[in-house]
């Protein structure tokens, strides 16, 4: 899809040369170079930490999203810089772009006039494309094996994508058996504030409106439930609320971490007021859970610093195993939006600097 689409990824062990070209590329202008660190970066620091300090940035235009302090009918757009930095088994990202509004109101049941509860939604969103009340996200999408590396190279992250096919904004999905996607998709309301990304993966499955209607898109091994679980709505009222009772618009949050539901309390919320609509689950110790992060955003700027392992052997994964390749990725940045972001044309590559 030559609209840029950006939703999910799959992998089999990655082969030593991904998206591999010589070690004199190292420098080329769509190059992240990784710097060497002994001392780990502290994620909890942001960007303030001096391991930043000596990495080089690379920087990227973002285009075709929604949102983004955009006039009506107007595509959004921003700029994303990265930062790479890595020790003996790990390697760390920074990541930073500007976006006018911190976007949190993920789907929250609102309390209306005559005492009834009502779950917000954009009313232009005809499935699946919801750009007023969501999340900010971001996500990179890295090819796994060769296969997806030379594709991935000449179109970057629109060889994966599909226009139509019954969604407003299509479907994700590698062209060829054996061709699978790692993505790193960092949910704003969902995982980033139980410090994680969700870790998924794409892969040649077909969109099938009953047995696939996620196309290629798919999370990697984790929790039942995946990284939340909706919140019902019973007899009217939405059936649990953090054991807080703070409305999410009068200092609450608009999830609940799994553990702190309790039965809803109407009496506790007044017409205006606005809740969770989910549950969301950790997802340490399993292969969903693989990448971390401590998000933050300030003076119109969201900045996350991201931790993984060089090497996870999951089939799942890209795997950094040879400190001589270039690793192809793409980024996407979402802006209260649910699929429509804004993402570069041209693949980029993440190469490793010398100890």
């Amino acid at each position: 899809m030559k609209t840029k689409l950006f939703t999910a990824v799959m992998g089999t062990a990655m082969l030593a040369l991904v998206g591999c070209q010589s070690v004199q590329d190292k420098a080329s202008p769509d190059s992240l170079v990784a710097t060497f660190t002994s001392t780990a970066p502290d994620m909890a620091a942001g960007a303030a930490d001096p391991v930043w300090a000596k990495a080089s940035p690379l920087s990227a235009e973002l285009t075709g999203g929604a949102n983004f302090g955009a006039k009506p009918g107007e595509k959004g757009e921003t700029k994303v810089t990265l930062k790479a930095a890595y020790t003996a088994d790990m390697l760390y990202m920074l990541v930073q772009y500007k976006d006018p509004t911190n976007s949190v109101r993920r789907g929250p049941y609102q309390k209306q006039a005559d005492g009834s509860w009502k779950k917000l939604k954009d009313p232009a969103d005809k499935g699946g494309d919801d750009n007023v009340y969501y999340e900010d996200k971001w996500a990179m999408l890295w090819p796994i094996n060769e296969a997806t590396a030379k594709p991935f190279a000449k179109e970057g992250c629109a060889m994966a994508c599909h226009e139509g096919q019954e969604k407003p904004y299509g479907n994700k999905y590698t062209n060829l058996p054996g061709q699978m996607l790692d993505m790193w998709h960092m949910k704003g309301q969902r995982t980033g504030p139980l410090g994680f990304l969700d870790d998924q993966y794409t892969d040649d499955t077909r969109y099938d409106p009953k047995t696939a209607p996620n196309a290629g898109r798919k999370g990697d091994p984790g929790p039942a439930g995946g990284e939340y679980t909706n919140i019902a709505l019973v007899n009217g009222k939405p059936a649990l609320m953090g054991r807080d009772a703070k409305a999410a618009n009068a200092g609450g949050t608009y999830y609940i971490k799994k553990g702190d539901e309790v039965p809803f309390d109407d009496s506790k919320f007044k017409a205006g007021d606005e809740v969770a609509s989910i549950i969301i689950n950790p997802l340490a110790g399993t292969d969903r859970g693989d990448v971390r992060v401590a998000n933050s955003y300030a003076n119109g700027m969201h900045t996350s610093v991201v931790s993984r392992k060089l090497v996870t052997g999951s089939k799942f994964d890209v795997q950094f195993s040879d400190m001589a390749a270039r690793y192809g990725f793409g980024f996407a940045a979402f802006d209260n939006a649910q699929v429509r972001h804004a993402t570069s044309d041209d693949p980029m590559y993440l190469v490793f600097g010398k100890k």
